[in-house]
């Protein structure tokens, strides 16, 4: 409330010029595709190679051969070159080939106490069925899991469940997961939901849905019913009731101390045409690698373009050319440019297809949020133990994520420091200077071979047709930086007061990060305005707060021009 100073005296007050400016978000790299396995069109992020194995699965068996996605490459080639966060995305199937998870029962006697669900999707996750020696499932494998109770407690009702990998045996068990001391008591910190989680996430029209009570915990299952429930699960004088103890007599701890199950009833197959799709360079030119593109990416475009829930600066869709899939490519870009704050690594052909398609179909694209590479790559599957080709795409999120680590941004992407290719055999076609020229004109990003160096991604252009500072991927990559870091800033200032002190506040936030940009060879210059020059009475009576960035953005040297001259005996140097 307002002071009233009416006489003489002391009078404290408080300024608190202590506010913390808020911590950058995360920013990842957002990965959409087919993967073997994992929740369909759910972005989720993984941190590591290993954690995405885990979710989204790495190769899988069709018929007599193996494939892997080249979703999976891209992600394995990201975390190799230093990357931190992938947003992965799964699409699958068509719009007839409905995917859902595998469930498995756990019984007493002939009574289903709960319902456990694997939150991977597809019927990859189904292993119920015959067994062989040491208690393993013929039909288990490294890309599902099973389940096994133990240390069932008649007298506090209490049971440990622990999740194993689908391809173990009793000698050899693979433990993913272990919840010990779990109750059917809804009233217990240890109720079986509330530990392992009963969320159930699906995404109509782009909307991402929950359902449940209990966060999922598990990164492999999750609860979708509890059929008995113990509440009170001691009588007055604090002995187990015999209505809920018969639970843990009869089944749930069985005669050995141990009960296991497997799952069944997973919908979803990805892998039509499986041999067209995978098994050579010229797909079928209706799907990539076992989707159709056409009905499949619809929803996760809509998603993705929620920017308040999902925050990347670089989008990869690894299968998708612009030559095949022209349409969603095009609603792809329309995205990011929505967004604004990400670019797009595009594909302009397949494997097969030569330099006058690449450039044909790069020269149809006009925006600076997007960037094409040509050709294909053949780079080495970890998940399949040998060398595959893949579009480009597929390896430049990793050379982002070096170009990140070892510099910024607003460096470039790009020659033999920054825009080397690690683990790339060869490159599909090695490119002259005039194939280089060639490309670069029509706004096609060369994957260029240099003996003693290997491949490197030797340009970054944009698609923007008009020559201006955001026809380069680095420039493009300082906005996208600087927007988001401002944005941030600016998102503390909504319903703050319209006030000198307000704009200060971001001006003490701002000027000091664009001149780490300064320093770090971003930017040559720069200006932040936020005064009463542009924020008259009118705009402040508008309720509006109005802001000004200007800003000089370093350029790179592309062209390098080295004037020899040869001059006569006799000739002086002048220092």
């Amino acid at each position: 409330m307002a002071e009233r100073i009416l006489s003489p005296g002391v009078f404290s007050r408080e300024n608190d010029l202590s506010f913390i400016t808020p911590a950058a978000a995360e920013i990842s790299t957002a990965l959409v595709g087919p993967t073997a396995k994992g929740p369909v069109e759910i972005p989720t992020v993984v941190r590591s190679y290993g954690e995405y194995l885990n979710v989204f699965g790495g190769s899988f068996k069709s018929g007599s051969d193996y494939y892997t996605h080249f979703t999976t490459l891209a992600a394995q080639h990201y975390f190799e070159q230093g990357g931190t966060s992938l947003l992965v995305s799964r699409v699958a199937g068509s719009s007839s080939n409905t995917f859902a998870g595998a469930t498995s029962n756990v019984t007493s006697g002939s009574t289903t106490l709960f319902t456990l669900e694997t939150l991977a999707e597809g019927n990859i996750m189904n292993n119920s069925g015959s067994t062989s020696s040491n208690s393993s499932l013929v039909s288990g494998s490294s890309d599902n899991v099973r389940w096994e109770i133990t240390s069932a407690n008649s007298s506090l009702g209490t049971f440990s469940l622990v999740i194993r990998r689908g391809d173990d045996n009793e000698k050899n068990k693979i433990v993913l997961e272990s919840y010990q001391n779990l109750s059917l008591d809804p009233n217990s910190p240890n109720y079986v939901s509330a530990r392992i989680g009963d969320m159930t996430v699906s995404n109509t029209a782009g909307t991402i849905t929950t359902t449940g009570d209990y966060a999922n915990r598990s990164k492999y299952v999750r609860v979708s019913n509890v059929n008995v429930k113990t509440p009170d699960y001691f009588d007055n004088n604090g002995t187990a009731k015999t209505a809920y103890t018969v639970y843990f007599n009869t089944g749930l701890a069985g005669t050995s101390g141990s009960e296991y199950g497997a799952f069944t009833a997973g919908t979803g197959d990805l892998y039509n045409s499986v041999a067209a799709a995978f098994g050579s360079t010229t797909p079928t030119l209706t799907e990539s690698q076992g989707v159709d593109p056409s009905s499949q990416y619809a929803n996760i475009i809509n998603t993705l373009a929620n920017r308040d829930d999902y925050r990347f600066n670089v989008l990869l869709t690894p299968g998708l050319v612009y030559s095949t899939h022209s349409n969603i490519i095009s609603q792809f870009i329309s995205m990011v440019e929505n967004r604004g704050d990400a670019i797009y690594a595009i594909d302009p052909v397949y494997y097969a297809e030569g330099i006058a398609d690449a450039r044909s179909q790069a020269t149809a694209l006009n925006t600076s949020y997007g960037a094409a590479y040509w050709p294909w790559v053949k780079m080495r599957s970890s998940a399949l133990g040998k060398d595959v080709w893949a579009p480009a795409s597929t390896v430049i999120g990793g050379v982002y994520a070096f170009n990140d680590r070892v510099g910024a941004e607003w460096f470039a992407p790009a020659g033999l420091l920054r825009g080397g290719i690690p683990g790339i055999t060869m490159a599909a076609r090695k490119l002259s200077q005039t194939d280089r020229d060639n490309l670069y004109l029509d706004k096609v990003n060369p994957i260029a071979t240099f003996p003693g160096s290997g491949v490197v991604a030797y340009g970054q252009k944009t698609l923007q047709t008009k020559a201006s500072a955001l026809d380069r991927v680095n420039v493009r990559r300082l906005l996208i930086n600087l927007k988001n870091f401002i944005g941030d800033q600016a998102n503390t200032l909504v319903f703050e007061q319209n006030t000198i002190a307000t704009r200060n506040r971001f001006l003490a936030t701002v000027n000091p990060y664009l001149e780490t940009v300064v320093q770090r060879q971003g930017l040559y210059a720069y200006r932040v305005v936020m005064d009463d020059t542009n924020n008259t009475a009118d705009v402040i009576d508008r309720n509006m707060l109005v802001g000004q960035i200007f800003i000089q953005p370093t350029k790179t040297a592309e062209f390098i021009v080295l004037d020899f001259v040869v001059q006569p005996t006799g000739a002086t140097f002048n220092a």
